[in-house]
This record gives structure tokens, sequence and C-alpha cells, in this order.
């Protein structure tokens, strides 16, 4: 059924490196949501595999010594809608991922699984973009850390170095305190679909409430890899939080995004959903923000 032609367990981030620099041809495995399955269509036929899925270290989601957001790559989609640290800072972030899949999958996907696999479909990462999340990479000359916007290079392709593992996501306190978020998916099923488009866009207010002090949008399959639109981000910073801001924001993606046509839907389509996706974002990031669109 599946045609393997090793498989190495690895029991520490230091194994893992060491068994990948013995194995330069070797792929990693984690959750094996996806892996299995190519290999099981033939795409990954004879591979020798480096299990990642013992390293506890790598799973949960914590605070740092600076008070950033620490997601350990291997943590299940599930157990990152359920962190009490994520339902409190992030909640858009468990909102998006419990989009993924089914029950199953979101009990075994990763969110290092998702973003290393480098799909501008994946529900987690234009959520990841839109609060500059940071992918920690640790391999044989130490650890580095990447912006999630420079970590994605091209469809399918990620910033890993050989032997290099992604051992989590932060996302720092300045990205995150006092602000909100919403994140839209649209899809041609309700469930267990792959987005036609996904949107998220978090907004922080000013004191009064009424000024938006700042605001990020993000896409998915909006372009080959996810991406920032910063001509709408510009349209709506220091901006009132008013009907005229938010149809200037969502008109303003369409100098920034690259969606094409496909059989799940076409350039123009998405062109369109991309528009009132962000209209509807950024309405209610503003509510949740406790701010009022004024007339």
């Amino acid at each position: 059924m599946y045609d393997i032609k090793a498989l190495y367990e690895a029991a520490s981030v230091e194994d893992a490196i060491r068994l990948l620099q013995e194995h330069p041809e070797a792929q990693i495995i984690a959750g094996g949501s996806d892996v299995l399955v190519q290999i099981r269509e033939g795409k990954r036929a004879g591979a020798e595999l480096v299990s990642i899925y013992g390293i506890d270290v790598m799973r949960g989601v914590t605070y740092d010594g600076e008070d950033a957001i620490r997601i350990g790559s291997l943590t299940s989609f599930s157990h990152i809608a359920a962190s009490p640290i994520i339902r409190e800072k992030i909640p858009v972030l468990g909102e998006a991922v419990s989009l993924v899949g089914g029950p199953q999958i979101r009990n075994i996907g990763t969110i290092g699984g998702n973003t290393c696999n480098g799909v501008t479909s994946a529900d987690s990462a234009s959520t990841l973009f839109a609060w500059d999340a940071i992918a920690e990479l640790t391999g044989p000359e130490g650890i580095r850390r990447v912006p999630i916007a420079e970590f994605y290079i091209k469809a399918g392709k990620v910033d890993l170095r050989p032997a290099e593992l992604q051992t989590a996501i932060i996302i720092p306190k300045k990205a995150y305190e006092g602000y909100h978020g919403n994140y839209i998916k649209y899809a041609m099923r309700e469930a267990m679909d792959i987005a036609t488009l996904g949107c998220s866009v978090n907004v922080l207010l000013a004191e009064d409430k009424q000024t938006i002090r700042d605001v990020r949008i993000a896409y998915g399959v909006a372009g080959p890899i996810p991406m920032r639109a910063p001509s709408a981000e510009a349209a709506a910073k220091g901006r009132p939080a008013a009907r005229e801001t938010v149809d200037a924001f969502a008109r303003a993606v369409l100098e920034d995004i690259h969606p094409r046509d496909s059989w799940r839907a076409a350039k123009a389509f998405r062109e369109h959903i991309a528009v009132e996706m962000a209209r509807r974002a950024l309405t209610k990031s503003i509510e949740l923000a406790g701010g009022e669109i004024r007339e």
C-alpha cells in the first residue's frame, strides 16, 4: 500500500538533524496527512522518511521570555484551536485552523506541516501572514528565524536548507497586542474542501475606537504563495473607521493580488470575492475591536 524505502524515527531535534544529514534524500514526516497520501498516489514512491512525530518539545502553545506566542511546529490544529493562549490573544488563528479538513485531519495535521508544504491554499498560512509570524528553523548551523513572508519562496517551495527543520512558529507581542482579526474561507463545500480563496484581516484601533491605527490583510490562493495586500493596508491606516475607508480598502486589494483561472474558479470570480471578503473581514475586525463603522 505504501512504497517506503526506509523510516527513521528521531528522538530529538538534534537526532532529526543528524538523520537528515546521514540521509540527505530523506523527507520529513510529522502527522503524515499529506506525505502518506502522496506516497500512496505514487508521487513519493520509494521515499526515505525521517519521522519527527515523537519530538514532544515541538508541541504546544506557550509564551517565550518576550511574551511572543510560540507554537511548536508539531502542534495539531485541534490543539491550536483549543489553546487558552490562542483563544485569548489570537482567536482568529484557532478559527482558521478549525476549517482545515475534518476532525481526523485536524487531530493529526500540524501547523508545521501545513506551512512547510508551501501551498497557497493552506488555511493557517494567510492568517500567519496577517500576524507577521516568524518561522523558527533549526539545522546543523543552529537556529535562524525567518519572517513568514520570506519563508515562502514559490509554490510548493519554502526556505528550508539541507538537514534543517521548522521547529516553531512565533508571533511577536507587538504583532498581536491590541489587534483583533477575522478569517474568511470561501470554498465550494462548507466542510473538508480546499479554499477557493482565503482572506485574513486584523486591525488595531486608536483609543477612541474611531480611527484605524494599523491594519493587515493577507490572502491565500490570490497568487502562487500566500500574500499581503500592502496597497489596501495603506488605504486604511490612519483613516476613520468609516464605510468610505472600508470600501477604499476593499477596492485597493485588486492592486496587489494575482489570482489565476483554475477548475475551482475563474480569475475574475476570485477577484470579485476578494474585494467582498476584504470588506466583510475588515468590518468584522473593527467590530471585534470594539469599534463601529460610521456611514
